[in-house]
């Protein structure tokens, strides 16, 4: 508030006291509108995100609040009054963009300088010219580093958003892929200890011991996952897909523990416990097989394929993001001999995922 000091002084020099008083006041209100015009744009009632981006017709009514009160106090200070173009200049530049703060502080410029000094007949105040230009630029240039500033944390914003979302999707595909697995086969041996009670009540109570052992892990897989701790590993899925597929009384053609690949160790695991998942739950199938390459993973079937039950649930489709999220890609087709065939596959050029 450097350029008040001067009209201040020379308002308080005059001789008629009502002149001092009146210049006095309107120096001091001007001072109040200029700040009070900045607290309107983030303060106010009407608040504007910083930094301010406000409509124009917010921006004019305080300007010209103080256009009038310059003009006030000139009826007794004259050209003495031109320094308060710096704060038109200065305010134009902080609330304007470019299309219009440029001519605008050109025409403050030409007011405050060129016009008055013409007028009484001396050359332009240079010096004043260069003070009003530096104030609009300086705190032109201050507004577009605080915008891009501010551009800058709202993409951080939503980068992090969308990490979080994606993170959410991840945790669901998790725990239906878990959850989903381990109720189907559960749901299975119920039913098989239920038929085997009477029949076999000793076979009856291993069943249930498994039911127990498979909802204990189903809970820890939970656990693990919202944790993010989750462990998948291919030769783990393969013992519980030969333990479902047994089970539900389905035979099994699976690749032994020592052929596993261990570069896909992760993704092939999820893709096995999916797929075996929906042979049990949707198939109606007598047969299974599994085969492993190191770049691919297959799993087949001769139950109903997809055009007579359309069996490509939300289990698959979430399978098919995973795939494609670690730069594999899932196929889905209807064998010749009936079924379902499940490949996912790899370029041997992909890292592991992590």
């Amino acid at each position: 508030m450097v350029y008040l000091i001067d009209p201040l002084r020379k308002g308080w020099e005059l001789e008629n006291p009502v002149a001092r008083g009146y210049t006095l006041a309107v120096i001091v209100a001007f001072g109040v509108v200029y700040v009070g015009s900045y607290w309107f744009l983030v303060r106010g009632p009407v608040r504007q995100p910083w930094p301010p981006s406000p409509q124009l017709r917010t921006v004019v009514w305080p300007l010209a609040l103080q256009v009038a009160l310059i003009l006030a106090a000139a009826v007794t200070l004259r050209f003495e009054v031109t320094g308060l173009g710096v704060y038109l200049a200065s305010y134009i530049g902080f609330t304007m963009s470019a299309r219009w703060a440029i001519p605008m502080v050109a025409a403050v410029i030409l007011a405050a300088t060129v016009i008055p000094q013409l007028a009484v007949g001396h050359s332009p105040n240079y010096p004043l010219m260069q003070s009003v230009a530096l104030a609009g630029l300086a705190v032109g240039g201050l507004r577009v580093i605080l915008m891009r500033n501010h551009q800058l944390y709202m993409a951080r914003k939503q980068l992090t958003d969308l990490a979080v979302a994606e993170e959410r999707l991840r945790v669901g595909r998790d725990v239906h892929d878990i959850l989903g697995h381990s109720l189907t086969v559960i749901t299975v041996k119920t039913e098989l200890a239920q038929r085997l009670i009477d029949l076999d009540p000793e076979r009856a109570k291993t069943e249930m011991a498994d039911v127990e052992r498979l909802a204990r892990e189903a809970l820890a897989g939970v656990r693990t996952t919202v944790g993010g701790l989750r462990e998948v590993s291919l030769a783990g899925e393969l013992a519980n897909a030969r333990t479902a597929l047994n089970a539900a009384e389905i035979d099994a053609e699976l690749p032994d523990s020592d052929e596993l690949p261990i570069r896909y160790s992760v993704v092939f695991g999820w893709v096995l416990r999916e797929a075996v998942t929906n042979v049990v739950r949707h198939s109606g199938a007598g047969h299974c097989w599994v085969r492993v390459t190191p770049t691919s993973i297959e799993v087949s079937d001769d139950g109903v394929g997809i055009r007579d039950s359309g069996r490509a649930g939300s289990g698959l489709s979430g399978l098919r993001e995973r795939v494609q999220a670690t730069g594999g890609t899932l196929t889905l087709t209807d064998r010749q001999e009936g079924g379902l065939r499940v490949l996912a596959s790899f370029p041997a050029t992909n890292k592991e995922p992590k």
